[in-house]
């Protein structure tokens, strides 16, 4: 029996590695899941491996912040306050992580006892063997989406609309109290207020009252985000119920029909026009290594309308797919399908190859040509192996090697009487097929969701300030950048030219004196 070494950063033996049975501890885990229901999946979400220790799997976190978290999330709801939101989304992600973990355990599950899984093959019905698309997972996302929609209509929306208010203070004392306050003995606001603007801040004056922000798209963002996480959810549940797929191997030459091939893969999945659209295999190829290794293999495709039209020709390989009229034909795999030889200058004569099981993953085909009686109850022939389109290894009756000769070298062998000249070896090509109307819905969400989220990394920040006499009481917040901002404030603030009494004023006054 396998194991694994784990270390349980909260046991006592924290330095020494400790040997654990990993198909016992899958059991124990998936036990506890089922028996603590929610609560076993958040924690199972977070890392957790029984008695009470915790481990970061997917991540860098500590063990210390994992538990932290699984405790904000199961404390009482009172305890919260404003952060109701936070923990339902939060809760429900995990809740979907935890199906993914639950599905890698598909072998386990199958050996827990009867009693946990009464209804039978529980593995199915929960949806674990089709997690994508079962209504388990797809009413998860609809309860993470509607979470989101109402964190942003209750949460950020309000939270946008205060910060474009022009918020005016006009008490020195109110603005002396924000994170930042300074005073400017001899200055002018409105001169402050042209420094701000020359370092790209939105300035308001009001009588003796100034007020600046920038970086308010830094408050839009996260309604930006959750709206790309939308996308991406309505995307990824589009994939789920209304995409088509299949897989077929296709001779050189022949040809299928898209809709033959292709299967619904949910309620939503609706056929097009492009089902009617036939495919045509004109050739298949391979490239080697120099060792003689399969390198990379190519289709020649042709697609005919319903009138026998060619509507489009490429040539496809692994990573280079043919797209067209929304369907999408990847290729993934190939064989052998015949080998065309000539037997005594006469033919040709098309064998069928088949694949002949082999340990590991290399690939090998083989072939039989009956010679002498073949009513006979022990036909005897002769032989031909390939493990691709290069050669083929010729064997007699007695199954002892004959030769190797090269398809369309036209270098006859003699076998037993038999004069054979290997005219061709034709491929087959594996290809799949899909219609999936969700891909670019989730590449602009992802999109959407890369943008958003660096847009979201911008300070907002915010400066009041108040003409207080010849004084300039001036305040100011961030919700980002609290180190950054104050050398900011400084440096803006040293730009205020002060305010010098001229000569004459000075006269005027020591006369009036």
């Amino acid at each position: 029996m396998s194991s694994l070494s784990l270390q349980f950063p909260n046991s006592p033996s924290l330095s020494q590695e400790k040997p654990i049975d990993y198909n016992h501890l899958k059991l124990q885990v998936v036990e506890e899941v089922v028996e603590k229901g929610f609560v076993g999946f958040v924690q199972f979400a977070l890392g957790y491996w029984g008695n009470g220790h915790y481990r970061c799997i997917d991540g860098p976190g500590t063990s210390e912040q994992c538990k932290s978290l699984c405790d904000f999330l199961l404390e009482p709801t009172e305890a919260k306050g404003n952060h109701e939101w936070i923990r339902i989304s939060i809760g429900e992600l995990l809740l979907i992580k935890g199906r993914f973990r639950i599905s890698t355990f598909r072998n386990t599950l199958k050996i827990i006892p009867s009693l946990v899984f009464s209804l039978g093959n529980g593995f199915s019905l929960l949806g674990f063997d089709h997690m994508f698309s079962s209504p388990l997972f797809l009413s998860l996302l609809a309860l993470l989406a509607a979470s989101l929609m109402a964190c942003t209509y209750t949460t950020q929306i309000p939270l946008v609309k205060v910060a474009r208010r022009w918020s005016f203070v006009h008490s020195a004392e109110a603005i002396s109290k924000q994170e930042i306050a300074e005073t400017l003995p001899r200055a002018s606001v409105q001169d402050l207020g042209v420094i701000l603007m020359g370092a790209g801040y939105e300035v308001f004056l009001k009588g003796p009252s100034l007020y600046a922000f920038k970086g308010l798209a830094g408050r839009f963002a996260p309604i930006g985000v959750h709206l790309a996480m939308l996308l991406i959810m309505a995307g990824g549940t589009l994939s789920a119920a209304g995409s088509f797929r299949g897989s077929v191997t296709v001779p050189q030459g022949l040809n299928f029909v898209v809709g033959d091939v292709l299967g619904p893969s949910g309620f939503l999945s609706t056929p097009t026009e492009a089902f009617g659209t036939e495919v045509h295999v004109n050739r298949f190829s391979m490239d080697y290594y120099d060792s003689g290794e399969v390198r990379q293999f190519h289709t020649d495709l042709s697609l005919l309308d319903l009138e026998g039209k060619e509507v489009m020709r490429k040539t496809i390989s692994v990573n280079d797919p043919l797209r067209y009229g929304g369907i999408t034909i990847y290729q993934t795999d190939w064989s052998l399908s015949t080998l065309q030889i000539l037997k005594d200058d006469e033919g040709p004569f098309n064998l069928a190859m088949a694949p002949l099981k082999l340990n590991g993953d290399k690939k090998l085909f083989g072939t039989f040509l009956p010679v002498g009686n073949t009513d006979s109850p022990s036909v005897k022939g002769i032989s031909m192996l390939a493990r691709d389109l290069q050669s083929i290894v010729l064997y007699d009756q007695e199954g002892k090697f004959a030769g190797i000769r090269r398809p369309n070298s036209k270098l006859p062998i003699e076998i037993d009487g038999t004069k054979i000249v290997i005219v061709d070896a034709i491929g087959s090509t594996g290809l799949d097929l899909k219609i999936d109307p969700g891909v670019p819905v989730v590449y602009a969400g992802f999109g959407a969701l890369m943008l958003t989220t660096c847009i979201s990394f911008l300070s907002h920040a915010q400066i009041w300030a108040l003409q207080d006499g010849t004084m300039v009481v001036v305040g100011g917040k961030t919700n980002r950048a609290k180190a950054e901002f104050p050398d900011e404030m400084n440096r803006l603030l040293d730009q205020v030219p002060e305010i010098v009494e001229s000569s004459s004023s000075r006269q005027s006054d020591s006369s009036s004196g």
